[in-house]
């Protein structure tokens, strides 16, 4: 279990998607990983929830070029056991994004408070072609 480091300036982005409209997110704090910093994202829409997208230095290479998801509580993807100002965070349940399968779907990516310059050897790779 990793703290939320809440000290962080205030800052919203929307991402226009094909299927759901401007999903808006809040910044809502940091994880600080021995791997580098990520940005902790609340959801500031329908279900809400917590957001950790991650993008390493294997993107486009052996991971999704856009990055993967680390924490998607609105999809029910979490490891549990959440506090208000702590996540489990474990890095081997790394998971693709729905647009990584199919270019129908217009997916949230990794902003750069969310880049590793470190590759991530753990969760899902590149998806079989």
């Amino acid at each position: 279990m990793l703290p939320v480091d809440p000290d962080v300036e205030p800052r919203r982005i929307e991402v226009p998607t094909a299927t759901d409209g401007v999903v808006p997110f809040v910044l809502a704090g940091r994880l600080h990983l021995p791997l580098g910093d990520l940005d902790v994202w609340w959801l500031d829409s329908y279900g809400g929830g917590v957001f950790v997208p991650v993008k390493d230095a294997s993107a486009g290479r052996a991971t999704y070029g856009g990055g993967r998801y680390l924490l998607d509580t609105v999809k029910g993807a979490d490891l549990g056991g959440s506090v208000h100002d702590a996540l489990v965070v474990d890095l081997n349940f790394a998971y693709n994004p729905s647009c990584a399968y199919d270019p129908a779907w217009t997916c949230p990516l990794a902003p750069p408070g969310n880049t590793l310059a470190v590759d991530v050897a753990a969760g899902e790779l590149i998806p079989p072609e």
